[in-house]
């Protein structure tokens, strides 16, 4: 097949050659960084330094070069930094998205962490990055402060680019923009990304193809095409600088009608729940993308969640096995009944009798608060189903398995005969634990392939769904928002 000869041919000289010319670059970024301090980066460009940036520019093109992308179709004019301080570029879907970065050699905003990556962490410090900490707590704040600092200072610091969407999707539509961007308040320049190949080899995302399988299809593709579109700059309006969410929203909307692609209420947090990397991987008709907004909308904060699971938990296991209604329920959260709680609390109104199983409300949240560590959820879930002598039946565990999964129905005789091995018909957290030592992928193994084929369970298509965030992200999937809220957790 071709990929078999491009594999054996082409592919390893273009490896080659575009490693040789990130190694050719690095000496020139490692001169030209040495010394530099902040004052000396506010000054116009030495003639030295204007040297260096077309050498770089010229090998960083000659690298994109070696991977197929022979020319790049770039459209519009690029602002100048007085112009437009802030490069707002969308969508976001591909590591091939530093093409416009290494162009224009504009600042971005990378983890601290990224300056120490030998080789690249030395090109990356020569575009003057905006560094986010993580182990600084205050970073989010500094980074704000950071970029409306640089964006204030009237084209003294290079542009900075950034990717508002904050990470991968597969372009199908423009998830909700991160404010960071827009809370300087300064005008900023739109720029919208097209790969328009016959065959998507670029989109990296959490389903389909991995970083590495990426860069050798694309590769092994004797052509790689992108467009790099350059809209007029965006100026503000006096609401739209006081109210930075309003101005992300409309520059969204300005960007998708050039893509030709329309928008979604998804937030960055809503894409950690999807691209979460734990043992039981979210299928596309999840609902939890929806538990996860209400959570938000009713005012519970990311960075308190973990206390708040703490606290639910703890007042769940005094309730026992008792089912609560919407007041009890509005006294068990502490918060006053409104519109979004009356839609959490419909979403686990299983029976549709106005009560509810508030263990499955926990265990809902402790996915949403750690969407990596299924196993942490499930042994919660344990210690909130299990009878006195610390075990569950195979009705606790599909109670448990589609609430942690957020579907209607599901089928667990098969994983829960193979974790009971004696065939006591009960389980405890240990045996569970035991048995997913053994078999880290029991979710694919024992949970998604039973579901198909069933019509009561989930369908093929939700868990093999194409190379991007999940269908729920697609455009078709964009109107339901105004749909009355189905009982899809339980």
């Amino acid at each position: 097949s071709q990929i078999a000869f491009m594999t054996l041919t082409l592919f390893p000289i273009r490896l080659f050659f575009a490693a040789f010319m990130m190694l050719l670059a690095w000496p020139f970024a490692f001169i030209a960084s040495m010394g530099s301090e902040e004052q000396e980066l506010e000054k116009p460009l030495s003639w030295w330094r204007k040297i260096v940036d077309i050498l770089l520019k010229a090998i960083m093109r000659m690298m994109w070069l070696a991977g197929g992308f022979h020319w790049i179709n770039v459209k519009g004019r690029r602002a100048l930094p007085a112009e437009a301080a802030i490069l707002t570029v969308a969508p976001h879907s591909s590591y091939f998205d530093a093409i416009p970065v290494t162009m224009t050699f504009a600042s971005i905003v990378m983890k601290a962490e990224s300056k120490d990556i030998p080789v690249w962490g030395t090109l990356i410090k020569y575009i003057r990055p905006v560094f986010v900490s993580r182990s600084d707590q205050d970073s989010r704040r500094k980074t704000v402060e950071e970029i409306k600092r640089r964006a204030q200072s009237d084209g003294k610091w290079p542009q900075i680019m950034i990717f508002p969407e904050g990470t991968c999707t597969n372009r199908s539509c423009l998830i909700t923009f991160k404010p960071g961007a827009f809370i300087p308040g300064v005008p900023v320049q739109p720029v919208v990304l097209r790969y328009p190949n016959k065959l998507d080899t670029i989109t990296w995302t959490w389903q389909g193809p991995g970083a590495l399988e990426i860069l050798w299809l694309t590769l092994c593709q004797f052509h790689n095409s992108v467009e790099i579109e350059f809209l007029p700059v965006y100026i503000p309006s006096e609401e739209e600088r006081k109210n930075p969410v309003l101005y992300a929203n409309n520059v969204r909307r300005v960007m998708a009608e050039a893509l030709g692609v329309s928008v979604t209420d998804y937030t960055f947090e809503d894409c950690q729940l999807a691209l979460a990397e734990g043992q039981l991987r979210l299928p596309s008709d999840t609902c939890l993308l929806e538990f996860a907004k209400l959570v938000r909308s009713l005012g519970l904060k990311p960075e308190t969640l973990e206390d708040d699971l703490d606290k639910y938990t703890a007042s769940a296991m005094k309730m026992k096995k008792e089912k609560v209604d919407l007041k009890e329920f509005s006294a068990y959260l502490e918060f006053p009944v409104s519109h979004t709680l009356e839609s959490m609390f419909a979403l686990f109104d299983e029976n549709e009798d106005g009560m509810i199983d508030i263990r499955e409300f926990v265990i809902a949240l402790s996915v949403v608060c750690k969407p990596s560590k299924t196993l942490e959820t499930i042994q919660l879930a344990f210690q909130l189903y299990q009878s006195e002598n610390g075990t569950i039946i195979e009705e606790d565990l599909a109670h448990i398995l589609k609430t942690a999964m957020g579907v209607s129905q599901i089928n667990v005789t098969h994983l829960f005969r193979a974790v009971d091995e004696e065939e006591k018909g009960e389980i405890t957290y240990d045996d569970f634990y035991r048995f997913a030592e053994l078999h880290p992928h029991f979710a694919e193994d024992y949970l998604y392939a039973d579901q198909m084929g069933t019509e009561s369970g989930l369908e093929t298509s939700s868990l093999s769904a194409p190379n991007g965030i999940c269908t729920d992200f697609s455009p078709e999937n964009g109107e339901d928002k105004n749909k009355p809220l189905q009982k899809k957790l339980n």
